[in-house]
This record gives structure tokens, sequence and C-alpha cells, in this order.
């Protein structure tokens, strides 16, 4: 979609952010034309403030000079405003409903379990994974209502909500492992998430706007370094 002076739209977001990430990618899927704005956490542009003056945080979305914050609002809001490309939620309400509890499931339980994995060791770490695995499996029973007879092929033209807030929190599940030096994916356990992560992994569109890998993994590594460091000895 070519962006015309009508229909302005601005990103402002820092490759860091997952979140950020799933607003591009949302966007990327319907495509819809869009300037972005990388911030800088520890500067913050007086536009970030201004547009998100509650939590000064990205992703903010600008469309027509009219802002908004937080991704799952945004990505609700960039469905119900461009009804191009790939539905991301579902019309029916019911299943709507089914949709958002879901997306909220991966957007709090699974992403806070994850980063305390991620910013610990030890049992603290321990713990954190069995929770995790424990989230997993849950969240495995529950997309089998959506995929009862296994995962599609998944593609620009069918990713929705979902596939975009689990591909931003364990696309890079290898990398992730890499750096834990622990197993956060096992297909003989949650064989459906594997397999929808290898497939959202192999949708050109999901490799083109990731990060390279070298950049990944030196965050990873700076985020658990960091985390561990400051933690209690």
């Amino acid at each position: 979609m070519e962006e015309t002076n009508k229909d302005k739209v601005r990103l402002h977001g820092t490759w860091r952010s997952p979140y950020a990430k799933r607003v591009e990618l949302a966007l990327n899927l319907k495509a819809i034309a869009f300037d972005y704005v990388e911030e800088d956490l520890n500067n913050k542009s007086p536009s970030l403030i201004k547009f998100n003056p509650v939590y000064k945080k990205v992703p903010v979305l600008v469309h027509n000079g009219k802002p908004i914050a937080e991704s799952l609002c945004i990505i609700e809001y960039i469905d119900e405003t461009w009804k191009i490309g790939p539905q991301l939620l579902p019309q029916d309400p019911y299943r709507k409903a089914k949709v958002r509890f879901w997306a909220s499931f991966i957007h709090q339980q699974l992403y806070e379990t994850m980063l305390t994995v991620m910013k610990t060791a030890g049992e603290a770490q321990e713990k954190a994974m069995n929770e995790l695995s424990e989230k997993l499996q849950v969240l495995e029973e529950g997309m089998q209502e959506f995929y009862p007879d296994g995962i599609p092929s998944i593609s620009t033209q069918n990713m929705g909500i979902l596939e975009i807030l689990i591909c931003c929190l364990l696309g890079p599940y290898k990398l992730q492992e890499q750096v834990l030096g622990i197993k956060i994916i096992k297909p003989e356990r949650t064989p459906l998430i594997f397999s929808w992560l290898t497939a959202i992994n192999q949708v050109p569109l999901v490799k083109e706007l990731a990060p390279a890998e070298e950049k990944t993994l030196a965050l990873l590594k700076f985020v658990r370094d960091i985390a561990l460091k400051s933690s209690p000895a």
C-alpha cells in the first residue's frame, strides 16, 4: 500500500524490542508503507515522550498524527484500520475472544517467565525453566483447538496475531538455547509448537525482518550478563 498525505504512518521502535518487532511485522504483513524511527532508549526523543507520555517506551504507532501505544493495542488497530493483507484477528466474536486470551497468555505469562529464565542462574533458573516448560505445555494444548490437524503451511497470507507474538518471543529459540545452554523447545514434549515455530521461521518476510544472528546473540549475552552481575551473590 502506498502512503499518501491522508494516510501517514510512523513507527517509533528499536531493533532490540520484541514488542516493537511485533508491530513492524504486522505492518509488513499488511504491506503498509511506514516511516521507521529507531529510538535510543537511553536518550528518548521528545517525540516518543510526547506520543507516549504514560510509559515513555516503544512501540508507538503514529497514524495521521494520532499516537497509539502498547503492541497488542497497536496490532488490533492495524487490523481494524487496514482491511488489506491477512486478517490478524478473527471476525467471529467468540473466536476473536479465544485468540485474545492466548495472545494475552503469550504476552504476559510466557514472556515474563522466559525473561526470568534469561536473567537467572542456578536454582532460580531451574525453577523458572520448569515453569516455562509447564506454560509451553499449556500453550501446546491450547493451540490444538486452532490446529486440530497440525500446523498448516504458513505464509504472509495466513499469519495472525498469535504467529506474530510467538515469532517475536521464541522465533530465535535456537540462539536463546545457545546462550543459556538449556533446551527450551523440546519437539518430543511440544511437537505442535516446534512445528509452528519451524513453519514461521521459514516465511521469507520473517527471515528478512529478523536481526542478524550475531546481533541477536550479542544482545542475549549482554542482557544475561548484566542481569547476573546485578543479582545478589
